[in-house]
């Protein structure tokens, strides 16, 4: 199914021109209109799915299997020193278009993308909360 009024929908369709790096039955992978690094790429599937929660197992492991592909092929072609999958679900998490989709950002050394977050503590107490939480579900 497509969601009329999702932009990632006509791109992935191709309802709306993009620089197209891949495409098969499934999936549209285009550059990054807004790229964090050079060569900054986004994998579309073309149904729509809102985040990982609702796309359907099977397909969510093709995407990443999609990821692994592409992002070796993308390393050799721009010779990046490392690359970041990143895969973002809710406005907490900086979704900012409800439609699955993964980066592919490569990373250059020194290239200021400010992908990071400061490491905390995993106190005891948390981690007691976290796992007994856990397994009660």
């Amino acid at each position: 199914m497509k969601d009329v009024n999702c932009i990632f929908c006509k791109i992935a369709n191709g309802d709306i021109p993009s620089a197209t790096l891949y495409e098969d039955d499934d999936f549209r992978v285009i550059l990054d209109l807004g790229p964090a690094t050079k060569g900054h790429a986004l994998i579309l599937p073309k149904e729509h799915f809102a985040n990982l929660f609702e796309i359907p197992e099977e397909l969510e492991t093709r995407a990443f299997a999609l990821a692994k592909k592409m992002a070796g092929k993308m390393k050799d072609a721009l010779g990046c020193d490392g690359f970041n999958i990143v895969q973002n679900n809710g406005i907490a998490a900086g979704q900012t278009v409800f439609h699955f989709h993964i980066h592919l950002i490569p990373r250059y050394d020194h290239d200021e993308a400010g992908i990071s977050w400061k490491p905390g503590t995993l106190t005891e107490e948390a981690k007691e909360e976290i796992l007994s939480k856990m397994r009660a579900n």
